[in-house]
Formats: C-alpha cells, structure tokens, sequence
C-alpha cells in the first residue's frame, strides 16, 4: 500500500546552479527534518514556483513558503528552515524573534554581495556581472 501523500510543511526555494547553495542545501538534506519539506531548484526550467515568486525574485533571494501560502525571504527564511532542520533547531527559535529577525537579515544581504566571489572561490560559472543577488 503507498504511504499517504503528505503536504510539505515548508517548501524551500534555493539556487541549484549556484555551488554554494548547492552545498548547503545538500547539508540540509542529509539531515532529517522535524517536519515534511520539499525542495525547488529554481535553476531549472520547470521549476514550480507558486504565486507571488517570480523567477528573477527566487534566484536573487532565498525564499520558503508556508503551507498556507506566504513567502518567506532572506534571513526570515533561514530562521523557518533551520526551525524544521534537527540541529539547527535552536537558532532557528533563536532568530524567528525581533530583534534578531532584523540582524540575521541585516548579516544575510550584508552576505549578498560576496556570493559571487564565493561561487567562484568554489568553482561555479557565475560571474559578479552575471549575478542577481541583493
């Protein structure tokens, strides 16, 4: 008999074409979340992104959607996602609370800039021209 379908309790919208992502979201994957999520590659052509997220938006930003429907982005959205990773529980409670909502958001776009030279310190085809992320 097949398992029940089980609707994600978060859906993760990460940049698979992006080797540092790709690392990081793979160390999340290893791990065995508290609740179900599914993982979008929004690099790929077909990827389903859901209402209100366009394409240029997902590859600029890290983004998670609820269950019921709202985006999270940037720091908000790691808060949500390490709430779900065993491990990383406790800095996800840590930051899903002002002030350090506005710090972690603050550290991730103060991080933004220098994806580029870390995808390229780590072998990927990017280019700081070519690069979305703010």
């Amino acid at each position: 008999m097949p398992a029940p379908h089980t609707e994600p309790a978060l859906t993760v919208y990460y940049d698979g074409s992006c080797p540092l992502c790709r690392r990081e979201i793979a160390h999340y994957r290893r791990l065995a979340p508290r609740e179900p999520l599914a993982w979008v590659d929004v690099s790929a052509p077909e990827a389903a992104l859901g209402a209100g997220l366009s394409a240029a938006e997902a590859m600029a930003r890290f983004h998670v959607r609820r269950p019921d429907g709202t985006l999270l982005s940037g720091g908000a959205a790691f808060a949500r996602l390490w709430l779900a990773m065993p491990g990383w529980h406790w800095l996800g409670r840590l930051c899903s609370n002002r002030p350090m909502t506005v710090l972690l958001e603050a550290a991730y776009r103060t991080f933004l800039p220098v994806r580029p030279w870390l995808q390229r310190r780590l072998g990927g085809a990017h280019q700081p021209s070519d690069c979305t992320c703010r």
